[in-house]
């Protein structure tokens, strides 16, 4: 019979096969125990006793079965194995004994026992162990495996390796530790090396693929990792989080490429609890732009404190439907305790009457405003339908608020609001003056808006179309090369955002500290090295994917800014500043929206642009009037 034949048995015959090795390993342990104990190849004694070589192999063999040593495939036993044989050896053995006093037939000495006991543990035990070498290293040779690096030898690298090794994909083949005291120590049979000897394990082992087994590291300490990795010619992949792991959503050996947060992010400030909760739990809440990144990542951790009831806002049917499912399923996750009623509402926030109604007939007493169009070219190709969902949306959902008593009302804002060079940003700050000027006469209600920059992969953002020009082999586009922004987590900005809100007294403009503003042409280099590939430009002409610098795009600007003036004041929180800038009164402001209003309403874009130049302080747009449809020629319809 060939090898190969061998292991293609069916199960029932592979156990046969077991059990015949373990029955001759039985009769060699019986023999020796006499044999080493008397140092005679067959001592006289054991014609006496015989019997003991079919009573050995029937008690013993219904020992190891009854113990489930027959159970395991072998291939993929582990430790536990070891355990199962010395206790299905000891449990038989202890049977010959007790047989052996009960039928008192010839003499066996005490010692041979124990002699039995070793050799036939030594047997069984290590010949399992090399036959489930033996068939791993078929098995991987067998398969076409790539050989992974794996950084971080600790218990969530030694998970890893356990994981791999049953893989079909990946061939773990050394560790590397930051820690000097590791190196040259073996972590299930892989050596533990130093980080500057990368180079040349990759080389030795060509190596494409390495693995950060690091989830409890400080994103501080993971970008310094990065950094050191960014000049091989490997794709590096990080394990999940310690909080994706711990709460199961994530299984070790789930890799995910290395975030744009693991290379920018900062190490984050706990929450603070009471912060969190003061205007959620408990309470009925409505998030506008549900559907939306910001918008959806605030249902999310707004559910995760348990309001009373959670009210989706949203235009977008398709955008509705699949956050109402998520929360749906996180929901019956929560289990029944304080059970949160959901509301998917279809509707736009231009319908001040719809919101209003909505607000109070659940009884809203927090509104997170955050549907808006954000994306700076769209909106400045289409200007009207931007001032009408960014400023007239706005303006209808905070007037809303008022009428149906709502307690807070927070404006999710935006950096392009500072000095705004494109519609966008001046529609954000028309926003913000409409917010402010409405807190004078607000009553009871609390009116505030939280500004912040970029947040990373948002719909629309850089790193996704980064990422995606990537895979396509490039070229990478950027803008200009010395163009740069703030960028912040998606959840980091939400959760940040509910606790800027439990500090509003009315009026207020929040400030999130964004950290230090990114290059982006510098973020698209480490994300080409991360990715395993090289930057083609002059000095590599053999590299792999080339970045094209293409023109700023309409409205856009170099840098990003936070703060209009010098004035702003510390809060309760170390990430969040409040702003002090001045505005104009409430009636200047309504007048000049009842304005902008008719000018919108005539689709007279020149006006337009007026208009807000005329009531946004900064606005100066450096581009031509870009809307399609005014660029297409007058309405023939009059």
């Amino acid at each position: 019979m060939k090898l190969e034949a061998l292991f293609n048995l069916p199960p029932l015959a592979r156990r046969l096969l077991l059990v015949i090795g373990d029955t001759l390993a039985v009769l060699v342990a019986v023999w020796a125990s006499f044999a080493i104990r008397l140092g005679e190849w067959w001592p006289d004694m054991l014609q006496e006793v015989i019997w003991l070589f079919p009573l050995a192999v029937v008690t013993l063999i219904t020992a190891f079965a009854l113990v489930g040593l027959y159970r395991p495939i072998l291939r993929y036993a582990d430790e536990s194995l070891l355990y199962t044989i010395v206790l299905g050896v000891s449990a038989g053995i202890l049977l010959l004994m007790a047989m052996w006093v009960f039928l008192r037939e010839g003499l066996v000495p005490r010692s041979s026992w124990l002699i039995g006991w070793l050799v036939l543990v030594a047997l069984v035990g290590g010949g399992r162990l090399l036959l489930r070498r033996f068939l791993r290293r078929r098995f991987r040779r067998a398969a076409i495996r790539t050989p992974v690096i794996i950084y971080g030898a600790g218990e969530a690298g030694a998970q890893l390796v356990h994981a791999l090794r049953y893989s079909t994909e990946f061939e773990p083949v050394a560790f590397v530790d930051d820690k000097p005291q590791l190196w040259g120590s073996v972590v299930l049979g892989l050596k533990v090396r130093a980080p500057f000897k990368l180079p040349r394990l990759v080389t030795r082992y060509d190596v494409r693929l390495m693995l950060l087994a690091l989830p409890s590291v400080s994103h501080h300490r993971r970008r310094e990792i990065l950094e050191t990795l960014a000049g091989l010619p490997v794709r590096v992949m990080a394990l999940p989080t310690l909080a994706e792991l711990t709460s199961g959503a994530r299984r070790i050996d789930e890799f995910r490429e290395v975030g744009v947060e693991d290379i920018l992010g900062r190490d984050s400030v706990q929450p603070n609890p009471a912060l969190l909760q003061a205007r959620v739990s408990g309470k009925s809440v409505m998030v506008t732009g549900a559907g939306g990144s910001i918008g959806a990542e605030l249902c999310r951790q707004i559910l995760a404190l348990r309001p009373r009831r959670l009210v989706l806002f949203e235009r977008s049917e398709y955008a509705l439907y699949a956050i109402e499912q998520e929360l749906s399923a996180m929901r019956v996750n929560m289990g029944e305790s304080a059970p949160v009623e959901l509301i998917p509402l279809l509707g736009s926030v231009v319908h001040r009457r719809r919101l209003q109604m909505a607000m109070e007939r659940f009884a809203v007493q927090t509104v997170y405003h955050a549907a808006a169009y954000k994306h700076v070219p769209m909106v400045e190709h289409n200007p009207i339908e931007g001032v009408r969902n960014n400023v007239f949306g706005t303006r209808c959902a905070a007037e809303a608020a008022l009428a149906a008593g709502v307690e807070t009302f927070v404006l999710i804002s935006s950096d392009k609001a500072v000095r705004p060079t494109n519609v966008m940003g001046a529609t954000k700050r028309l926003a913000e003056l409409i917010l402010q000027g409405l807190a004078e006469e607000a009553g009871p209600t609390r009116l505030c808006m939280v500004r912040f920059g970029n947040v990373l992969d948002s719909s629309g953002s850089v790193v996704p179309l980064f990422r995606e020009q990537i895979r396509k082999g490039g070229p990478v586009t950027v803008t200009h090369p010395e163009v740069e922004r703030y960028f912040m987590t998606i959840p980091e900005a939400a959760q940040l955002v509910i606790q800027a809100s439990a500090m509003a007294q009315g009026g207020d403009l929040f400030l999130l500290d964004m950290g230090e503003p990114v290059r982006i042409l510098d973020l698209a280099r480490r994300l080409i090295h991360l990715s395993g590939l090289t930057v083609c430009d002059a000095e590599h002409p053999d590299g792999d994917v080339e970045i094209c610098v293409t023109n700023l795009r309409s409205g856009e600007k170099l840098r990003e800014e936070l703060l209009i003036g010098a004035d702003d004041l510390p809060t309760e929180h170390p990430m969040i500043r409040r702003a002090r800038e001045d505005h104009p009164p409430w009636p200047v402001i309504r007048e000049a929206l009842e304005r902008l209003d008719q000018a919108a309403h005539q689709f007279d874009y020149p006006a337009v642009r007026a208009l807000l130049q005329e009531t946004v302080t900064g606005y100066q747009p450096e581009n031509g009037i870009e809307d399609w449809v005014w660029r297409a020629g007058p309405d023939e319809e009059g």
